[in-house]
Order: C-alpha cells, then sequence, then structure tokens
C-alpha cells in the first residue's frame, strides 16, 4: 500500500523517497518543500513517519531542517531540535497533529503533506 501511496506523493514532490525502519515503520522523506514567508528558509526537507499499521495508524509529528526558524530567529511554537527515531538524523520536530480524525479510505501521504504545509502557513 505504500509503494503506490509513495508514487502519490512523487507526483507533487518527485523527490520524495521512503527508507524502512527496524520496528516496522517507514520513514518518508520529502525534500524542497516550500515554506511560505515569516520563516527563515524558502524551502526544507520534511521527514515524518509512516508508523507500523500504516494506513491504519496516522502519521503524527513531523520534523524539518534543524536549522529553519521564524523570520524573526525565534523557535516555533511546539518544535525542538530532537532526533529522529531509528535513524542516526535529527531536524526540528513539530508537535503537530491531525485535526480531524485519520480516514485510511481517503487519507493519505499526501494529504498528510497537505497538514504539515498548513502548520508552516502559521508562521508561529
Amino acid at each position: 500500500m505504500l509503494n503506490g501511496q509513495l508514487d502519490t506523493l512523487k507526483e507533487r514532490f518527485p523527490e520524495a523517497n521512503a527508507a524502512s525502519l527496524p520496528s516496522g515503520a517507514t520513514l518518508i522523506s520529502v525534500p524542497d518543500v516550500s515554506v511560505p514567508l515569516g520563516w527563515s528558509a524558502r524551502k526544507t526537507t520534511v521527514r515524518f513517519l509512516a508508523p507500523t499499521g500504516y494506513p491504519y495508524a496516522a502519521p503524527d509529528c513531523f520534523w524539518a531542517d534543524c536549522e529553519l526558524r521564524l523570520a524573526t530567529g525565534a523557535m516555533p511554537v511546539s518544535s525542538a531540535v530532537n532526533p529522529i527515531p531509528e535513524t542516526s538524523l535529527s531536524g526540528l520536530w513539530f508537535s503537530w497533529h491531525l485535526t480531524h480524525p485519520w480516514n485510511p479510505n481517503i487519507d493519505n501521504l499526501l494529504t498528510w503533506m497537505a497538514t504539515v504545509e498548513m502548520r508552516f502557513r502559521s508562521a508561529a
């Protein structure tokens, strides 16, 4: 199921890729995500976990480049530089969650990325 969803994600984000993790989760990396005004950069790499049990288990939280900050230089609300589980990577972790119930029949990696982009539109 993840392969078909990764193909759909790549239609919008061609450089997106996936790496299997020891727990059975999958690390999704999406380079060159546009970040709107109000941030310290115009693009960032977004990483998130498709948890074990995906697509029935929803993604939760995400990471951006460690250096990403608000345009003022301040840290964004509900964020911290943290390691990405099961990897040697760190990133600016955003405690960001769905505002609606996850529905595996209609939600997918692309709808999760829309949630991430919604967070970036709120430069706070």
